[in-house]
């Protein structure tokens, strides 16, 4: 079992200064992976105007099992890495940044973890991305609206099939923030797996476009 334990040395910026920037993206890696490799990805999608922040789990991962496994099964690694993304997103607010100009996007387990955040916690950001990802819980979870999100943007691509990720779960990620006022983009690539395509990569860049006005 991989124990999930964030450390200060794992997180990176990069970009502009936090203080001085238009935008911010706090950035979510996948299992196995590190925020050096998140960063490398977003390279893809470089803006000048935007500060990015990656945090990193010690071991590769935010919580040690499968997201489709009893919601118990992960904690507490589950609730400290969701605690993580709130500190750093407090952090981007008190620099200035508002809401409105914060994105959040992860791939694989970091997408998984993104979305369940954006459940919990609406109204933080204009956008989240979610990559081959959807919400966390066990066949079955019904997931209640913590409140309308009638200002965010949510954008799920996901390849079919994906190893990692039950395609109906990304379906049920879908209805959920429809049913929270929330403007949903999905998007099923026949053939891609577990990975990330151009496609993907563009519809980042586009919401940016749109944050940045």
């Amino acid at each position: 079992m991989i124990h999930s334990r964030l450390t200060k040395q794992d997180e990176l910026e990069w970009g502009h200064p936090i203080g001085q920037a238009d935008a911010a993206m706090v950035l979510l890696h996948g299992r196995g992976s590190s925020s050096s490799d998140i960063k490398e990805l977003a390279t893809l999608f470089h803006s000048d105007r935007f500060a990015f922040i990656a945090p990193g789990a010690e071991g590769g991962a935010w919580y040690p099992y499968s997201f489709l496994s009893p919601i118990a099964r992960n904690e507490p690694y589950l609730s400290r890495s969701l605690a993580r993304i709130k500190v750093l997103l407090e952090r981007i607010r008190a620099s200035g940044i508002t809401p409105s100009r914060t994105m959040l996007l992860g791939f694989s387990q970091g997408a998984c973890l993104a979305l369940e955040f954006t459940a919990r916690e609406p109204g933080n950001y204009a956008a989240v991305v979610g990559l081959s990802g959807g919400l966390i819980g066990p066949p079955g979870t019904v997931w209640q609206t913590k409140g309308r999100a009638d200002a965010l943007t949510v954008f799920l691509g996901c390849g079919e099939p994906d190893p990692h990720i039950p395609i109906e779960r990304v379906e049920q990620t879908a209805r959920f923030f429809t049913s929270t006022g929330a403007r949903v983009e999905k998007r099923i690539y026949p053939g891609l797996g577990h990975s990330i395509n151009q496609d993907e990569i563009e519809q980042v860049k586009k919401l940016m476009s749109g944050i940045l006005g």
